[in-house]
């Protein structure tokens, strides 16, 4: 297992209980296999930081992402790791920063719904996030994920807006859910 209640429990006690939302999502065909193929070993979830330096937060871009569209960073824990320690190599491997965990924001139940045509019915994929909130301590912006990421930048909080209008451009659930998650933080931060 990758996240237990226990694990979850412990993030809470430490950096603040989370308020939690309820997502549904619609998603192609391709895309609900797409989200199938990450579910390695039954992974359903995602750590993501909003991580502040100075008046900005730290976002990301990935390779198939157009110009304009960045997010906050996230990526998911490896069997038995704990969430603090997840969150420390994801935001390395995706930033090339060090960051300190402030706040334990959310936890999301998302439902990503496909209607399949030819088999007339509908088939869904549970997914879950955990959001932190968290500071930058020091780095240099080189990530080593080069595979998933192309660029780390600096983006002001009103910039968001523009994010999610690319997002939800692309017609794309995965896309749509990050737009809905940004514009929620956005009221929490």
């Amino acid at each position: 297992m990758y996240v237990s209640e226990a694990m979850i429990a412990e993030a809470a006690e430490q950096f603040g209980e989370p308020e939690r939302v309820e997502f549904r999502i619609n998603a192609t065909p391709a895309e609900l296999d797409r989200i199938k193929s990450s579910q390695r070993n039954g992974r359903n979830h995602d750590v993501t930081l909003y991580i502040h330096k100075d008046d900005r937060i730290v976002v990301i871009a990935k390779p198939m992402y157009p110009p304009g569209l960045y997010r906050a960073p996230s990526g998911g824990l490896k069997p038995g790791e704990r969430i603090i320690d997840g969150i420390d190599r994801e935001v390395a491997e995706e930033t090339g920063c060090r960051i300190k965990v402030e706040k334990f924001l959310l936890r999301t139940d998302v439902s990503f719904v496909c209607d399949r045509v030819a088999s007339g019915g509908s088939e869904s994929i549970y997914w879950r996030s955990f959001v932190f909130e968290a500071r930058y301590v020091s780095g240099d912006f080189r990530f080593t994920d080069t595979d998933e990421i192309s660029e780390v930048r600096l983006a002001r909080l009103d910039e968001f807006e523009e994010f999610s209008r690319i997002m939800r451009s692309m017609q794309t659930g995965g896309l749509y859910y990050r737009a809905d998650l940004h514009d929620k933080i956005k009221l929490m931060i």
